[in-house]
């Protein structure tokens, strides 16, 4: 399969582009299930265990046109700058918050995730540690590795009948919800949007009314600005006093240093926490935290999406989710483009149009053709925001002329042939 790509920003680069000729670079330990996935492709794949700095990145993307993230790598604007090769990002996690999607968008790259794959792993994560928290069991077992034999039911206690307060109620608290009720929890959730509540669920109007009711809060928010600092001193006062707390959301929602305030009084009885608003890059890098060393708090180093069965389906839905881009223009669940999958015709030669979304565009585009006698035998358009796309089958492949008086209109953002 051929491929040609023009960038539509001086000088419109072109390049022609085989499978075999398509680099791909890995981030951060994905599943090697999509690293196959896309070399049985014929794509040439690097995979690199941990993230890399700005500096790394634009380095490292020196030709590359596919690239595969967790959430340690930042895609920054001027990373995206440096990398004029680059078609597509694939964010091997639920969260995009790591990428400048604006800027990506801007110049015609596409972002892709995973934003459902790993939502059982992390439901089981916090109904494991909410379990875990109210036993008391990581301080048993730190007793008992350090030669302590302290069997004692003082500040044990079972779940059931406790109150769960969800915080966020997308995709993984919801599915928390389910599960928690099921297990003899009684659930109440705030979320800034309206969400229709499952099974018994009450919503709550404001986080404060959570707060004064929940024995146990857990955090499920999205990495959004607007949730920056979202859980401090002052919510962590309001509370219940011997209450649970964890975050397996984002780190940027926490106060760490409240959070240790408030366990060392005794206000909050124990913590869970998955996320921190600085994680180490690399295995093996020191990890620092106002959390450590508290007795009845469990750290643990991002895995909530961390199982094999996840990670498995993140990395083989995303590098689908990649090659249908790259081989056909297709972006169904993108983050940034609008969403059009096209069956292809190996009769048909096929262009792809990112432009802005301004009335007329896509009868220039058809009037451009017809001027030079390119018939069009299959077509569909659609807009998002502030850009439009539109995927274009034609018999026969375009020459360069067609080529560069699409590419050199006002709105055009990046054109692609594929054939």
């Amino acid at each position: 399969m051929t491929m040609m790509t023009v960038t539509a920003e001086p000088p419109y680069a072109t390049d022609r582009l085989d499978d075999g000729d398509v680099k791909v670079l890995l981030l951060e330990n994905i599943h090697t299930v999509g690293a196959e996935f896309l070399r049985s492709k014929g794509y040439q794949v690097e995979t690199r265990d941990g993230a890399l700095s700005e500096d790394e990145l634009i380095e490292a993307l020196e030709g590359v046109h596919l690239l595969g993230i967790r959430s340690t790598t930042y895609i920054t604007e001027r990373v995206l700058a440096s990398a004029p090769d680059l078609l597509a990002i694939g964010a091997f996690c639920i969260g995009t918050n790591q990428i400048d999607v604006a800027s990506a968008t801007s110049r015609g790259v596409a972002v892709f995730n995973a934003p459902y794959s790993n939502t059982r792993s992390v439901v089981e994560l916090a109904i494991a540690e909410i379990i875990s928290l109210a036993r008391r069991l990581h301080e048993k077992s730190t007793d008992m590795h350090a030669g302590i034999w302290n069997k004692s039911a003082a500040g044990s206690h079972e779940i059931r009948g406790r109150t769960l307060g969800i915080v966020g109620y997308g995709n993984i608290g919801s599915q928390l919800s389910v599960i928690a009720e099921a297990l003899g929890l009684r659930v109440i959730f705030y979320d800034v949007d309206d969400k229709l509540a499952l099974g018994n669920a009450r919503k709550c109007a404001t986080l404060e009314e959570l707060l004064a009711e929940a024995d146990v809060v857990t955090l499920h928010v999205d990495g959004r600005p607007g949730n920056a600092g979202l859980f401090g001193e002052g919510q962590m006062r309001l509370m219940k006093p011997r209450s649970l707390f964890l975050n397996l959301s984002r780190g940027i929602t926490t106060d760490t240093a409240a959070l240790r305030r408030h366990i060392e009084s005794g206000h909050i009885a124990g913590a869970a926490v998955d996320v921190f608003p600085i994680e180490p890059k690399r295995q093996g890098d020191p990890f620092e935290s106002d959390l450590r060393g508290l007795r009845n708090v469990i750290l643990t180093p991002h895995v909530g999406g961390s199982t094999e069965e996840a990670q498995q389906d993140i990395g083989r839905f995303v590098a689908s989710k990649l090659r249908a881009y790259l081989a056909f223009g297709n972006t169904s669940l993108s983050v940034n483009l609008p969403e059009i999958t096209m069956s292809a015709d190996p009769q048909r030669h096929r262009l792809t149009h990112l432009h802005q979304n301004a009335p007329g565009v896509l009868a220039t585009i058809n009037g451009i053709l017809g001027d030079h006698g390119v018939n069009i035998e299959a077509q569909s358009l659609a807009t998002k925001g502030h850009v439009g796309y539109v995927i274009t089958d034609v018999s026969a492949e375009v020459g360069s002329d067609v080529l560069g008086e699409l590419t050199q209109l006002p709105e055009s953002v990046r054109l692609r042939q594929i054939s």
